[in-house]
């Protein structure tokens, strides 16, 4: 019994991870493929997914989804996620796969544990371990690769998807450890779900949901369904319920399929070409998650 909740943990964060990074080669479709713009698709998934979310919240019983706004402190803290962590995550990520490619912004977006790292270090003063020091190595090791291709004198990806590359992995580091406190104390989906509908509305200043570009097609149209259906709530639903069966150090390491699939992925369907430097790079910045995953928790205070 004890197995099979185990293996049900293990496969729902690998479906979770897996659906997360194709959604990001069908992201990369819709820009490169059928004219879509970021600004658009950022906004609907954000608008869309949020709302569901919250209804989702209130079926299964959580009837005052708007007890959160209470506290002037929770809904401060809940407009900076949203604006900074969920809207910022979002749009860098898609702006790195526009101009770059889904396997590139994926892999770049993955350097956030080593920021968090980082940034544990120096706010409490406390040099990282052994493990963190070579963590860290490998994902500057990584980067370099897949920036360059192992050629020091030149830059194989363009500037703006190294920009937003790195500021999609900023992002996730704000993402993942602001809203802390709001987590613990009123749970992961009213949380993203709030994060993401503020997120979708405040950016609907710049861009409206109604101002779109583009190819549509059936094509296009189910691409959009994937990103938006899959690729976010199906997706972060199988994350959130593989917790209940396997660790979350486990379900992190497990989660770095994503790379790989979003990877494997662009080279089969979109045909993106990636070098031998480039899979040693995502390899490397795979082993920095799993390194910094399983080392023990330290308490910073």
């Amino acid at each position: 019994m004890k197995f099979q909740r185990r293996l049900k943990g293990i496969i729902l964060v690998i479906i979770g991870a897996m659906l997360w990074g194709i959604s990001g080669t069908v992201a990369q479709y819709l820009f490169q493929k059928k004219g879509f713009s970021p600004e658009w698709l950022v906004v609907i998934r954000l608008l869309v997914s949020g709302v569901i979310l919250l209804l989702y919240d209130f079926m299964k019983g959580n009837e005052d989804i708007w007890k959160i706004w209470e506290s002037k402190y929770n809904g401060l803290s809940l407009v900076f996620f949203s604006i900074i962590g969920m809207l910022g995550v979002q749009y860098t990520y898609f702006a790195a796969i526009k101009y770059g490619n889904a396997a590139t912004a994926t892999i770049l977006q993955y350097l956030s544990p080593v920021i968090i790292t980082c940034y544990l270090a120096i706010r409490t003063k406390k040099i990282p371990n052994s493990h963190e020091i070579i963590a860290i190595i490998l994902a500057m090791l990584g980067t370099f690769f897949i920036i360059t291709k192992g050629n020091i004198h030149s830059i194989s990806i363009s500037k703006l998807t190294l920009f937003w590359g790195i500021s999609s992995a900023f992002a996730a580091a704000f993402y993942t450890l602001q809203p802390r406190s709001l987590l613990t104390k009123w749970g992961s989906t009213l949380v993203v779900g709030w994060g993401m509908l503020i997120g979708g509305i405040a950016f609907s200043f710049i861009h409206q949901p109604w101002n779109f570009t583009g190819q549509w097609s059936i094509a296009s149209m189910l691409a959009v369904i994937f990103v938006v259906l899959f690729g976010t709530l199906i997706a972060f639903y199988c994350y959130l319920e593989s917790l209940k069966y396997i660790q979350p150090t486990e379900a992190s390491v497990l989660s770095s399929v994503e790379p790989l699939s979003a990877a494997f992925l662009s080279v089969l369907w979109l045909h993106v070409p990636l070098g031998i430097s480039q899979w040693l790079g995502t390899v490397c910045i795979i082993i920095t998650i799993i390194i910094l995953s399983r080392a023990k928790v330290r308490k910073y205070s």
